[in-house]
């Protein structure tokens, strides 16, 4: 394949992944992490049970009406439904698009007490030539930047920038769409108007690497955290602030991105979807749509807990915050009618 239709390739499936009025499914959870919230519901946490929950969100009916991809593990990626299908084949069967988190996780970083670095970009296009292989056609990942006194120095930006701009030149090289979550968190007391600064800071460092390393922007799919305070600040944000400060940061990227598909970083269910509805009535160049894990896959997990005889329950709980951010993600083409 040369370069040319490899881009015109990631175009097209950045094209398919921000379709007006879907989101984004994140159930790539890590080994250890989705072990920690199914014993938090009392469910062993084994590579079955862990497939079992995962073809339970993936096969929810009608899930392709809200959803165009879902980003899996590796460990999901390589299993398979319970009629013999790979993952990938049976969502692609259903409509939905597989992609694969590729980062090894946020570690510490040498010489930055406290901060951490992105890890993963050993071995990387052979990975993602495998990944490409059995099916998957976008990945992930997962920048990390806290919020403190004394955090984050400009040598963790620069550094998280370039790892995340390394990683989406070598998804776009491999024929993948590299999804480019550089996420502040919302861990900490500091103000809505200090996360709006260092998102503003993080994401003019992502889009110089960026273009440091060619890589095309119609090709990509910004993943940001919304701009809101932090979970122990005393002043909370109305969704119309949190829209405006974080329309304000992303007006900086350039028209050719494909489009920006929010984390939820933490929200509650309910107040993501409420962020993201007033996100909406903003006049931007790209879609501004939902990668969703935990307001989504959370209550899913909490109505399921592991019995068998609930998992319509799961599908049903999983089904309806779905629905409910794509009716508000669909809100902007109703606007934009008028």
């Amino acid at each position: 394949m040369t370069v040319t239709e490899t881009a015109t390739g990631c175009r097209e499936i950045a094209a398919q992944l921000i379709t007006p009025g879907k989101g984004i499914l994140a159930a790539d959870e890590s080994i250890a992490t989705m072990s920690s919230r199914l014993e938090q519901v009392g469910v062993e946490p084994t590579a079955e049970s862990r497939r079992i929950y995962r073809e339970l969100l993936a096969s929810t009916p009608g899930l392709a009406d809200g959803i165009s991809g879902i980003i899996f593990c590796d460990e999901t990626l390589n299993q398979v439904f319970s009629d013999g299908r790979s993952f990938p084949q049976a969502v692609a069967e259903l409509g939905i698009l597989s992609g694969i988190k590729v980062d090894t996780g946020a570690k510490p970083c040498p010489g930055l007490q406290g901060e951490t670095i992105t890890e993963g970009l050993d071995g990387l296009p052979t990975r993602l030539a495998h990944y490409a292989e059995i099916g998957a056609t976008f990945a992930k990942w997962r920048a990390v930047i806290t919020i403190t006194d004394k955090s984050p120095s400009w040598g963790a930006v620069a550094a998280n920038a370039n790892a995340l701009a390394r990683y989406a030149a070598a998804c776009q090289e491999a024929g993948l769409v590299p999804i480019v979550e550089p996420e502040v968190l919302m861990t900490g007391s500091h103000t809505i108007a200090s996360c709006e600064d260092v998102t503003a800071s993080v994401h003019a460092a992502v889009r110089q690497q960026l273009s440091l390393l060619n890589v095309d922007l119609a090709g990509i799919v910004l993943k940001p955290n919304m701009v809101i305070e932090g979970e122990d600040c005393p002043q909370r944000s109305t969704p119309a602030e949190v829209a405006e400060a974080t329309v304000r940061v992303l007006r900086a990227w350039p028209a050719e991105l494909a489009g920006v598909a929010f984390l939820s970083g933490g929200q509650a269910p309910e107040r993501a979807t409420a962020n993201l509805e007033a996100l909406q009535h903003h006049q931007t160049p790209w879609p501004l749509t939902f990668s969703f894990g935990r307001a989504l896959v959370s209550p899913a997990l909490a109505a399921w807990h592991g019995d068998e005889t609930l998992v319509a329950a799961g599908q049903s709980a999983l089904g309806s915050h779905v629905a409910a951010n794509a009716a508000a993600v669909r809100l902007r083409t109703e606007l934009q009618s008028v």
